[in-house]
């Protein structure tokens, strides 16, 4: 097994979901996984709009803790992930290419601002967005 890749960061920044790739969910054209991610967390079209008008991810995931969440969020957002990803690789296919080349390494959202349910922070956490891009990589190499 190839070295695990434990940061989103430097040649492997675009496995971030603030990477600027454009992915369309619906009839809408996001400028990240981040904004459709943090907008998913409202059923108000008020609260998609502003967050869809944020000029970078960063805007937009402090805008997406100011919204009131829908209920159901605990339960969705793992499912909603996986969607917005799946179609930021799929809708971008360079992104893909390289998201291949990373062969059977393990991919792990390292990060030290206590991220440890989409990734690990200080060798804890459950790292689901890690899993879901070997999921859609792992799905992807065999097709």
């Amino acid at each position: 097994m190839t070295k695990p890749i434990e940061s989103f960061s430097g040649e492997y920044r675009f496995l971030s979901n603030f990477w600027m790739a454009r992915v369309t969910i619906g009839d809408i054209d996001w400028p990240t996984v981040e904004h459709v991610y943090q907008a998913a967390k409202s059923l108000d079209e008020n609260d998609w709009l502003i967050i869809w008008n944020c000029k970078t991810p960063g805007q937009a995931k402090r805008a997406g803790n100011k919204i009131k969440l829908r209920e159901d969020w605990n339960q969705v957002k793992l499912d909603a992930m996986n969607q917005f990803v799946t179609a930021k690789f799929e809708q971008n296919p360079h992104l893909m290419n390289k998201l291949l080349a990373t062969g059977d390494a393990e991919l792990i959202e390292g990060n030290n601002w206590g991220d440890t349910y989409w990734g690990v922070c200080r060798g804890k956490g459950s790292n689901h967005l890690g899993k879901i891009l070997m999921e859609i990589r792992n799905k992807h190499l065999t097709n």
